[in-house]
């Protein structure tokens, strides 16, 4: 086998480059600068990677990659391990080289004990055939990709590929038969589950139940690591290896209490016997939402939660999860590339939630096909703005006495996270 030799220091330097500039420019650096290291070194990320003694975590699926990578990474930093990982949710490879360009030394080094990295399911297959992970970690397969990679049980066998190049361990999503098959072409892999007490499956349909087949009997489902069995306002109980615990959360959401479920298993099974219990239990605690994901900010005095929506069954959680009550709601629906162009989905989720309070503002490049679906719901719309920029500032305006809640697309999160910079403090992701 080839030894891989560390980047030399002037494609490094490149990088860098590239990476300030693109900084200074206003743009997000998370792709750019990586294009430009991989054009030079094709080798580049596969070299950095391999002088890691714990190797390469990957976290895949449709939903919850980011908030449940965020999760894993402080879990791990939480056991006394330093941990790199590409924070700002740039789920290409070239992404992930990027975040390596903010961190690594001139000469090569990397100064980390393990990597876990979010990688987007149809690039995590060209990842995993240059470097194999040693632990993977697979959420789920929904219809919010098919536009990008085709009929989803294509989309699940970009996560096969994924778990069949890892070389220790994978964990599966018993709840998700698409995600729970994988097992069954695995060799000498570990394999563990997380899932879901009975009573809570009906809040968490997989993509099947969503469109009309029947759920796997009981009987059929292999036994979890980590079990969800109950949701409160940021609180959830889990069954951990037998022992079932109550904790307060920092996460906020249905969805996010569950992604902690596969983090806790992740975890468990990266770190074996050598898991401190009470350090993990207490970073599960301090564990904070990723950026728009349930993510909340303090504007004027009030709180503002961005809440990221890509597909049915996402969109139904999030309306599900935060109450409507007291709320100020604004949508914002954008149909880029990274947002999916099919906005078709907006139709499979009911909004009969926002009925009584209506919906403030409506916004986005798909304005005006999300006011049509409210309509058909009977919501009342207060206002209709296309430029997401102005379609803030004039729901700010509007409710200066009022908690607020935005429900947006990824470019559309984007978007408003830079405005409300305008307001208030806003967590750089680049």
């Amino acid at each position: 086998m080839t030894r891989l030799r560390l980047p030399r220091p002037a494609t490094i330097a490149v990088g860098k480059t590239a990476r300030a500039l693109t900084r200074v420019r206003g743009g997000s650096g998370s792709a750019f600068p990586g294009l430009v290291v991989e054009r030079l070194d094709p080798s580049f990320l596969a070299a950095v990677l391999a002088q890691l003694p714990r190797g390469v975590v990957v976290v895949s699926g449709t939903n919850g990659k980011t908030t449940t990578t965020k999760m894993v990474v402080e879990l791990l930093r939480g056991q006394g391990l330093r941990v790199f990982t590409n924070r700002s949710g740039s789920n290409f490879t070239r992404g992930v080289v990027a975040s390596m360009l903010g961190e690594i030394s001139p000469t090569g080094k990397l100064e980390a004990d393990i990597a876990v990295l979010e990688l987007d399911e149809a690039h995590a297959v060209h990842f995993v055939r240059a470097v194999n992970p040693q632990y993977s970690l697979l959420l789920n397969v929904m219809r919010d990709q098919l536009d990008r990679f085709g009929e989803i049980d294509s989309t699940a066998a970009l996560l096969r590929t994924i778990a069949e190049h890892t070389s220790e361990g994978v964990v599966l999503n018993r709840e998700d038969s698409r995600i729970a098959a994988i097992a069954d072409s695995l060799g000498s892999q570990k394999v563990r589950y997380f899932g879901l007490a009975a009573e809570l499956r009906a809040h968490f349909p997989s993509d099947d139940e969503l469109h009309g087949v029947a759920a796997k009997d009981e009987a059929t489902r292999p036994e979890a690591d980590v079990l969800l069995t109950g949701l409160g306002n940021q609180q959830g109980t889990f069954r951990i290896g037998g022992e079932e615990i109550t904790t307060d959360l920092t996460v906020n959401g249905a969805y996010n209490i569950y992604n902690a479920a596969a983090a806790l298993a992740l975890v468990r099974m990266v770190l074996g016997e050598t898991v401190d219990r009470d350090a993990l239990l207490d970073s599960l605690r301090r564990a904070s939402p990723a950026f728009g994901r349930g993510e909340s900010l303090t504007v004027r005095g009030q709180p503002l939660d961005l809440v990221l929506v890509k597909n049915p069954s996402g969109f139904r959680l999030g309306l599900s999860s935060f109450s409507a009550e007291g709320v100020a709601t604004m949508i914002a629906i954008n149909d880029n590339y990274a947002d999916g162009r099919d906005m078709s989905w907006l139709w499979d989720v009911g909004f009969d939630s926002l009925a009584e309070g209506g919906v403030a503002m409506v916004s986005g490049v798909r304005t005006y096909d999300m006011a049509l679906r409210l309509t058909y719901d009977e919501v009342s719309i207060a206002a209709v703005e296309p430029e997401l920029a102005k379609a803030l500032d004039e729901f700010l305006a509007a409710h200066p006495d009022t908690p607020k809640r935005i429900f947006c697309t990824y470019t559309a999160m984007l978007a408003l996270r830079q405005h409300l910079g305008t307001y208030t403090e806003v967590e750089a992701f680049n």
